[in-house]
């Protein structure tokens, strides 16, 4: 497949065409409607929720139960003093802080961290052999999301909209919920496009602002001078404007992403706003997500609006567990415990155990579950050795961790994979992002290595070129 040829426009050439204004910029089509979809096979799932666990989430303390680990507690992890941990040597061996039980007619194991979450086990597939390229924040928020640990190639997200399109007509196809607290290591090239049309690229919902979920969606108060009924005829010409514009620029992405993205803007601003107000919810359903919970309601909330996403239609949904990293004299906005994990997972686990747990009950008595794959990741795992002064935290650990899958097609109540008797090193089918993103693409009924766009003389694809595939013993 060629790229289109890259037209550039000045701003006054563009100004002077389509002079109404950028407010009510409007084109026929949605960003992806006009994707045909490339499905190989029958899907299982229609939709994707990914929740992102920034900072490194330790694995041995919540997934992953390592009784070797209690065993050697205390004792030397590297008693010859030839290791070099990401920001230290590695101290004593530290078991899991809290203690780990047995769940559910599967029999897994999860961590007294996550009480909720262990309610929904069997509906759960974990990978427990997950292992990273790297052990730095942003290259593996990169990897995780990309295939890749360097910046400006194009997300999972914007690979399947890619591939499948939109199948909403007033929402965009792929949508990012970011932490209220902030954008992740490496902010949002981690939902770009790269090399595909920019019209690929996530829509970012701000959670914390309902007047303005995006930026720039509603025009400053003093232009609101029509109604929402009257703006119609207006939008109408504007879209003549806009085609009038991009004919003699054909194939600039750039600029067809723009004016469709303001197309979806007006489609949002007379259509859309429903999917964020809340008040139609039971107070059941509110409670569950617990949303006026001061820690975890702000992610409660985001879980329940992915949700209400999917449910219109909404392809790929990405939310964030966790912001950009800081060191911190007090509870770090992220996962990344390197003085004390107590502290920190004791935090963040229970906001993670409360709309994780709450999003697969809830789209499961909605009968939703089936058809929507529910990923959980991070970047990488913990040490099993103890960092700090006080040897309660764990330094970065890309040789071992663990994500999960459930619903869309997944076999729940399994375990794929094992790490080494502590924790430290990804020992049995190791898997990387290639496989679990393959795994991903397979339920959503693409064939990994066919979804290829071609760039610097490759036709380049998500999951590389290194022989990974479908993890099948995920599959139900």
């Amino acid at each position: 497949m060629n790229n289109p040829p890259h037209h550039l426009h000045s701003r006054r050439d563009f100004l002077a065409t389509a002079a109404g204004g950028f407010g009510g910029m409007a084109l026929s089509s949605l960003m992806a409607s006009d994707m045909q979809a490339v499905v190989s096979h029958a899907p299982k799932a229609n939709a994707v929720i990914q929740i992102f666990c920034s900072g490194g989430l330790s694995h041995v303390d919540t997934w992953d139960y390592k009784p070797e680990l209690e065993r050697r507690a205390g004792t030397p992890f590297d008693p010859d003093g030839k290791l070099q941990f990401f920001a230290s040597k590695p101290g004593n061996c530290q078991p899991s802080f809290w203690k780990f039980r047995q769940h559910g007619q599967s029999g897994l194991w999860l961590s007294d961290l996550l009480p909720r979450l262990a309610t929904c086990i069997d509906d759960i597939a974990f990978v427990y052999s997950m292992q990273s390229k790297t052990a730095l924040h942003g290259p593996g928020n990169f990897m995780m999301n990309t295939g890749q640990t360097m910046p400006g190639f194009p997300s999972m997200g914007a690979w399947v909209t890619y591939g499948l399109g939109s199948s909403s007509e007033n929402l965009p196809g792929f949508v990012v919920l970011p932490d209220v607290r902030g954008l992740p290591p490496g902010g949002i090239i981690n939902w770009g496009a790269g090399f595909l049309p920019a019209k690929h690229q996530a829509t970012t919902l701000d959670t914390s602002n309902a007047g303005q979920p995006i930026a720039d969606l509603f025009p400053p108060k003093a232009f609101r001078a029509e109604t929402k009924a009257s703006d119609k005829p207006g939008l109408n010409f504007l879209q003549k404007l806009n085609q009038l514009h991009r004919k003699p620029r054909a194939g600039n992405t750039e600029l067809d992403a723009r004016i469709k993205a303001y197309e979806m803007a007006a489609r949002l601003q007379l259509s859309a706003p429903e999917v964020s107000d809340l008040r139609g919810e039971t107070e059941a359903t509110k409670r569950l997500y617990d949303i006026e919970n001061e820690a975890a309601g702000p992610f409660g909330r985001q879980c329940l609006l992915a949700r209400r996403m999917v449910e219109r239609g909404v392809r790929f949904v990405q939310i964030y567990c966790g912001a950009e990293n800081t060191t911190a004299e007090k509870i770090r906005p992220n996962w990344d415990s390197h003085e004390d994990l107590p502290r920190d997972h004791g935090y963040w686990g229970e906001i993670l155990d409360t709309g994780a747990a709450a999003l697969l009950k809830d789209l499961k008595s909605r009968g939703l579950l089936d058809q929507t794959l529910v990923i959980c990741t991070t970047e990488f795992g913990r040490q099993p050795a103890a960092q700090g002064k006080q040897a309660k935290g764990r330094d970065h650990n890309g040789g071992a961790f663990t994500a999960w899958m459930a619903g869309g097609g997944v076999k729940g109540g399994v375990g794929y994979g094992a790490s080494d008797e502590l924790g430290f090193k990804a020992a049995d089918n190791i898997v990387h992002s290639y496989e679990l993103h393959a795994t991903a693409l397979h339920l959503l009924g693409l064939d990994h290595e066919k979804l290829t766009w071609y760039h610097n003389g490759l036709e380049q694809r998500l999951t590389g070129f290194e022989g990974y595939g479908v993890i099948h013993k995920l599959l139900a």
